[in-house]
């Protein structure tokens, strides 16, 4: 398959750059895939499409504050975008990182960050990955809260303000969020208020939590030509004993995000059972996969010809997705990260 087949223009205007006042004041647009429908919705009603005994599958990952901003020997500008921690101490750690501009990055060189903490060129990893040595006096945790801004993708466009920072990371993250380690939100679970989730309750609609950390490979750009040529980036995952349970004895598994989805589908059986499970996942997800657990899902819209945008294809079929995009642009719905969403069914 073609990469260039899953393209699609969106005029700049439907790009989000800021959520909702309100969560789950996010639209909702919903595709029935059986009978090929659309409906303009709202989230706040979201449990209205669900019954009970369904269980909804959410991504409890949380975002760090991975961007960092520095200034070489030189005095020129460089930008710090955390990946991976290698290893470390309370002052002391070593980062895989993305470094913009790169070109002129040397090994050695050190990168002057904010509160005295420097940031020393040990290795280059790979065309775009370095490694990098931190050393933060006042202490890693302490320097990373104060100093690390949320780590937006690029077409969200921001002055480097404080007040604004703080905002964004609220809002760059689930009300749900619990274990710190990706460095892109599963931005499907952004919309849930406390409000829809205790609606979800009472309806006997169940939630299980499971955890996939979102690297670089989630916004990075596929470079092949060709889909099938692409590869995705390992991530971490973990499924636990109760939530694969609940799962396991869900009426229906409604997936919240591409991240839940891949998890779901790395970790289900040959008996379509999920299992137990932590490790790494590089499952790519495309037209011509058939899914082996997932049966609905709440995904935002994605970018044209990203890996995520593939998955949405792959789950309900491209000609569908092409009139859903159509059917949301025409009627200006927000796009992307801070977007709004829709649910598959």
């Amino acid at each position: 398959m073609k990469l260039k087949d899953f393209s699609y223009h969106l005029p700049e205007e439907l790009i989000a750059q800021h959520p909702s006042a309100q969560r789950d004041a996010s639209r909702l647009l919903v595709l029935n895939k059986k009978e090929g429908e659309i409906t303009d919705n709202f989230f706040s009603s979201l449990p209205d499409f669900l019954m009970p005994g369904d269980v909804l599958v959410i991504n409890d990952s949380k975002v760090i504050p991975a961007r960092l901003f520095g200034k070489k020997q030189t005095g020129a500008n460089v930008e710090i975008l955390l990946l991976a921690k290698k290893n470390g101490t309370e002052k002391n750690q070593t980062w895989e990182v993305l470094l913009k501009p790169a070109k002129r990055i040397r090994i050695n060189d050190v990168i002057s960050v904010e509160d005295n903490c420097a940031a020393k060129v040990i290795d280059r990893i790979s065309v775009k990955k370095w490694l990098l040595e931190f050393n933060a006096p006042s202490g890693w945790e302490n320097f990373i809260n104060r100093f690390g801004q949320a780590p937006l993708p690029p077409y969200i466009r921001r002055k480097k303000a404080p007040t604004q920072n703080n905002d964004d990371k609220e809002r760059y993250q689930t009300i749900y969020a619990r274990n710190p380690g990706s460095v892109a939100a599963p931005t499907a679970g952004l919309h849930f208020s406390k409000s829809v989730l205790q609606a979800l309750q009472a309806k006997n609609i169940r939630i299980a939590p499971i955890t996939l950390h979102v690297g670089a490979g989630t916004f990075m750009p596929i470079e092949t030509e060709t889909v099938e040529e692409h590869a995705m980036e390992k991530e971490f995952y973990e499924i636990s004993a109760s939530s694969a349970d609940l799962i396991n004895n869900a009426r229906r598994i409604v997936a919240v995000g591409t991240t839940s989805t891949r998890t779901l589908e790395s970790a289900t059986n040959s008996k379509g059972q999920v299992e137990t499970r932590s490790g790494f996942t590089n499952l790519f997800i495309y037209p011509g996969y058939k899914f082996k657990k997932v049966e609905a899902l709440i995904t935002n819209f994605h970018l044209p010809e990203s890996s995520l945008f593939l998955l949405v294809c792959a789950f309900a079929g491209k000609d569908f997705i092409d009139k859903a995009y159509n059917h949301a642009i025409e009627n200006a719905y927000r796009f992307y990260s801070y977007g709004d969403c829709m649910l598959i069914t």
